[in-house]
């Protein structure tokens, strides 16, 4: 997982946006794992990313630390954390993820946002 501050972060989703408007085709979807150091229910959902990067490995998995992104927490109204956000450009809104019960769970959540 590639660790991104807050303006990193928007900046990503910002061009993600622009590519996807360009040809929807080839840009595949931003995956962001939101989370807090302190959040027990993060470690182990990291845990479960972990072995989904090993099984998509074309897949770059963003992470992001919402304690210290309040501009990202408002703008995309996250509810909760863990939680991973595909922003695949060619929906308004990003898609959200907050139960990840599986590896399973994850691996069709990802698979969806790339579809």
């Amino acid at each position: 997982m590639i660790a991104v501050t807050e303006r990193e972060l928007l900046e990503r989703i910002e061009w993600q946006e622009r590519l996807a408007g360009r040809d929807s085709e080839a840009a595949s979807p931003l995956i962001v794992f939101l989370y807090t150091p302190l959040c027990g229910t993060c470690s182990a959902a990291r845990r479960m990313l972990e072995v989904v990067e090993q099984l998509l490995p074309d897949t770059a998995v963003l992470e992001a630390d919402v304690n210290f992104m309040p501009n990202v927490v408002d703008k995309y109204r996250v509810r909760s954390v863990p939680g991973l956000m595909a922003v695949s450009g060619r929906l308004e809104q990003p898609q959200f993820l907050y139960r990840m019960g599986s590896v399973q769970d994850i691996l069709s959540f990802i698979k969806g946002a790339m579809a």
